[in-house]
């Protein structure tokens, strides 16, 4: 889905982190390429929203483009967070995060 104004990128919000139908996981594609999850895009929506009306050259990373879904990168991680975003399929072959308990 591309997005071209704030309300488009709130309706994205607004229908959740994963698509309908499938429950596939999405993730937002910001304007230099970097993907950024729905958790860091909620808790930024104020900055994501004042980059749409600004536009400035500085603020201009912080628009979203479009939401995809990531079917299978196991190392697609948010550009905000460095948190790893979950895909659909490659779920086995995830590195365990560093928090992970050890056997």
């Amino acid at each position: 889905m591309r997005i071209e104004s704030f309300e488009e990128f709130e309706k994205a919000l607004a229908d959740g982190p994963y698509a309908f139908p499938g429950g596939y996981p999405l993730y937002f594609v910001m304007s230099d390429g970097e993907a950024m999850s729905f958790k860091a895009a909620v808790a930024e929506k104020e900055r994501i929203r004042e980059a749409f009306e600004d536009r400035s050259s500085s603020d201009r990373d912080w628009i979203p483009m479009g939401v995809e879904i990531n079917y299978e990168d196991a190392n697609l991680y948010c550009c905000h967070t460095n948190e790893r975003i979950e895909s659909a399929y490659a779920e086995d072959e995830a590195e365990p995060s560093s928090d992970a308990p050890t056997p």
